[in-house]
């Protein structure tokens, strides 16, 4: 009973950590390349936001998404509240990260594709993120375990998580005190530890 419930935990944390993934890495990658192209004024604006989620702890993200937003007319239940919390972190995070691995590239990649007749667009697309990726996965999945263990934090919110359920058990009896936490460092350890092994080897792909 208790492994069956800690695995309903264990099924939240990935769904709450793959949908923030997704959504923070596309969005995150908009706005990478938004502070990129330096678009006046545009860009300074989102630079200024994306500084300031990154300055901010998580913890409150998640308090804002749950507790905060109802209070102006949008309501999102406790599942959805720790994905968009998540989300708005780690879309910031990876958007520096981005922004830095674009500007990894040097600047006379550009000027040499747009002196072949492609237009910035495509030298953007054809030339500097190819190369800009390369520099951008080791951070990329470094950002990504962390997140996979900051679905940790939503317990603050009773999000039926792997960290919440067990406290629940343990919370019933304390004999299982050092079996859960044994419990959830086996299974943080595997999950972070097989994103990394995929990683490396997409790594070594691309070089």
């Amino acid at each position: 009973m208790n492994i069956r419930f800690l695995l309903d935990g264990l099924l939240v944390t990935v769904e709450v950590a793959v949908l923030s993934i997704i959504f923070s890495f596309i969005i995150g990658a908009i706005l990478g390349l938004l502070r990129y192209m330096k678009i006046p004024i545009f860009s300074k604006i989102v630079g200024g936001i994306v500084d300031l989620i990154r300055n901010l702890p998580l913890l409150l993200i998640i308090f804002f998404t749950y507790f905060a937003l109802p209070q102006i007319g949008i309501r999102l239940d406790i599942f959805w509240s720790a994905v968009a919390a998540m989300t708005i972190f780690e879309s910031a995070m990876l958007s520096e990260i981005m922004r830095a691995g674009l500007n990894s590239v040097p600047s006379g990649q550009m000027e040499a594709g747009r002196s072949t007749g492609l237009t910035y667009l495509q030298t953007l697309w054809i030339i500097i993120i190819p190369q800009a990726f390369k520099a951008m996965v080791p951070p990329i999945v470094s950002q990504l375990v962390s997140l996979i263990k900051d679905t940790s934090l939503a317990t603050i919110i009773s999000l039926p998580e792997l960290t919440h359920n067990a406290r629940i058990i343990y919370g019933q009896n304390t004999t299982y005190v050092i079996p859960m936490f044994i419990a959830l460092a086996f299974f943080y350890f595997i999950i972070c530890y097989a994103l990394s092994k995929v990683a490396k080897r997409f790594e070594t792909k691309l070089s």
